[in-house]
């Protein structure tokens, strides 16, 4: 019963992050809200490492390149986008775009890793691409034949490919490394990267003008948004499965559809609800395992 709470909460915290990147994309600029963020979840990584590992587990040259790429889709692209994004669209309409990402790692990994596509994964990838068009769209579909999309859209669109080559680089080449190794060192090598731009930024002098929500809203980032959810997430990989666990990922865009209702006094609109249904029960039908006869007679 409590790792199903943790994972609701994982959702809620997740859900949480699109609010907090919005609040900071107005103060804040993209790449030092980012690196900000992944600094204190860094710090706070490795001091779990050291914890549950007894030391720090040294990388070869393979480990180190896989690192090396993991850094720079997951943390460095993915949060350049992330608020480069929630400086332009709303915290719902991102987080529904986002909440595409288990279709286009389920499509890639299909055509890459020869998973088969079955017709109920199939209707549920069709249903939640349809879900994305309704939001994109805001309603009207047609508009997209015209090109009419905006630029926070492409932005928020770029952070599923960023986390979708994250997840398959992931999968090819991190077999013999723990979960929270490679996301220790993937957020330290993705914060190095970040310096760069962030300084680029002045984040030097941004530093200390920084308001107190901001620094809260980096906080919540870094801790409950990254932290946190990692450890309950694979708390609840390793308790329920993968799949099952991956099914309250659905819950991420309706928390930050409500929290962006009280919080942000963004609208709820038909197209975002509609929206939120189709993509919400084409993620579900996607990650849903069906038993043959022939797999039930086996674990019968």
């Amino acid at each position: 019963m409590i790792i199903y709470i943790k994972l609701l909460l994982t959702a809620f915290f997740w859900g949480g992050t699109f609010i907090a990147g919005r609040m900071l994309s107005d103060h804040v600029s993209p790449a030092s809200a980012a690196f900000l963020r992944f600094t204190i979840a860094s710090i706070l990584l490795f001091l779990l490492v050291l914890k549950v590992e007894g030391k720090l587990p040294l990388l070869n040259k393979k480990q180190f390149i896989a690192m090396l790429f993991l850094g720079l889709t997951g943390v460095f692209t993915y949060n350049i986008f992330f608020f480069k994004g929630l400086k332009l669209i709303t915290a719902g309409r991102a987080s529904l775009i986002i909440a595409n990402n288990p279709i286009i790692i389920t499509l890639f990994s299909a055509y890459l890793f020869k998973e088969k596509l079955n017709l109920i994964k199939i209707t549920g990838i069709a249903l939640s691409v349809f879900g994305a068009v309704v939001v994109i769209s805001k309603g009207e579909p047609w508009l997209l034949l015209s090109g009419s999309i905006g630029l926070g859209d492409f932005y928020i669109f770029m952070c599923v490919i960023s986390w979708v080559l994250f997840s398959l680089i992931g999968k090819t080449i991190l077999s013999d490394i723990s979960p929270l190794v490679s996301i220790a060192y993937s957020s330290a090598i993705g914060t190095a990267a970040l310096f760069f731009p962030a300084f680029s930024e002045n984040i030097i002098h941004n530093f200390f003008i920084y308001t107190p929500i901001d620094w809260l809203c980096i906080a919540y980032l870094g801790i409950f948004g990254t932290v946190i959810g990692f450890i309950w997430y694979y708390e609840g990989i390793k308790t329920i499965g993968p799949s099952r666990a991956s099914l309250f990922i659905n819950f991420v865009p309706i928390s930050a559809i409500i929290l962006a209702f009280f919080i942000l006094n963004e609208p709820i609109t038909l197209s975002l609800l509609t929206g939120a249904v189709f993509v919400s029960t084409g993620v579900i039908m996607t990650n849903t395992r069906i038993r043959t006869k022939s797999i039930q007679a086996v674990s019968g």
